[in-house]
């Protein structure tokens, strides 16, 4: 059933293109905006996005376009789905259109890479909105393309916001899970594509399922240690935007991030191996953002450390981890967690 007259995507990538085609089973008209003209003609014409959604027939209320300001009008729920890179400046242009009463939502997993600052803080000063959100979880497009069953994690301040997202987007095939952390869920669904990279790394060199289990685990404590700095809560590591992403981007090459790993340990240059994805891997940008980050405040981080070495710094992987595995002995747990009387 219809539960909105019109909700809008930004961006026409691949999960663009997954967002408005879960928008459609509950919303009359989803109008996602993108500049390939070529791409609003298919999308429109044959309801097919040729480029990052091919062979996946489109639902006829999907209506593309490449003027933003028809994009946005009479929607009052916008999705913005654009690289980091680009975020800020995709944002700017939304403000001019936006009301100020509409809400926000992103989907980008990434920093902004001059000031650190993350999605919705760049849609909080760009636009007059105040009801701002951020998607997060582990959400392959292929996969919810597919119909396969999905459960993402809405963030946001104001309950108005997480009920008219799980209202426009729930249904058969994905759950919709509230959190007021909107900073917790932000960083996990960054951090968790550096250790994306280390995985695709590990599995491509050879070292087994054991070292990249150790990583993983290791990696869900490095995540909540830098959140904790950012007053983000723990726990929200412990969910599905959390250890939820962190396993899926870990063990699949549906992530960009984790084919960025392996071709790099297959002898790709790291511009080689952003190049033969197609796509944008913003793991790649937010290792170095995070690296810089970390060594400021003086957060250790060495799964982040060693990343960087091997991916920015061509160092080898026996060199890297044979100084990973030099490192003093730590406690397995580093937060406690009390139960109520």
């Amino acid at each position: 059933m219809a539960t909105s007259k019109s909700v809008t995507v930004i961006g026409g990538g691949s999960f663009g293109t997954a967002m408005a085609y879960l928008l459609a089973a509950n919303n009359e008209k989803v109008k996602i905006w993108l500049r390939d003209e070529a791409i609003v003609n298919s999308i429109n014409s044959l309801h097919e996005n040729l480029r990052y959604a091919p062979g996946v027939i489109l639902p006829s209320s999907i209506i593309a376009t490449s003027n933003l300001e028809y994009a946005i009008a009479d929607s009052s729920l916008i999705f913005v789905s654009i690289p980091s890179k680009s975020f800020r400046k995709v944002a700017t242009e939304i403000g001019q259109y936006v009301t100020g009463d509409q809400i926000l939502i992103t989907t980008t997993k990434g920093f902004e890479q001059d000031t650190f600052k993350s999605m919705t803080e760049l849609l909080a000063e760009e636009t007059p909105c105040l009801k701002i959100g951020a998607l997060s979880g582990p959400n392959f497009a292929f996969e919810i393309l597919s119909g396969m069953p999905v459960g993402s994690v809405i963030a946001s301040r104001f309950n108005e916001v997480i009920e008219k997202v799980q209202k426009a987007l729930g249904g058969k095939t994905i759950r919709i899970y509230g959190n007021e952390d909107v900073c917790g869920v932000e960083l996990a669904g960054a951090l968790k594509n550096i250790y994306a990279i280390c995985a695709g790394i590990i599995q491509a060199g050879g070292f087994g399922e054991n070292a990249k289990s150790l990583m993983i685990a290791r990696a869900l404590s490095e995540m909540s240690r830098f959140a904790f700095y950012f007053k983000a809560n723990p726990s929200t590591f412990l969910g599905l935007a959390g250890v939820g992403d962190l396993i899926a981007t870990c063990n699949s090459e549906l992530s960009r991030n984790f084919r960025i790993g392996r071709k790099i340990v297959e002898g790709l240059s790291l511009e080689e191996a952003i190049t033969s994805i197609g796509q944008v891997a913003e793991g790649v940008y937010t290792l170095k953002a995070v690296k810089e980050k970390a060594d400021n405040l003086g957060i250790e981080m060495p799964i982040v450390n060693a990343t960087y070495k091997i991916v920015y710094e061509n160092q080898t992987i026996p060199m890297v981890l044979e100084e990973l595995m030099a490192i003093p002995h730590k406690k397995d747990i580093e937060f406690k967690f009390t139960c109520p009387d």
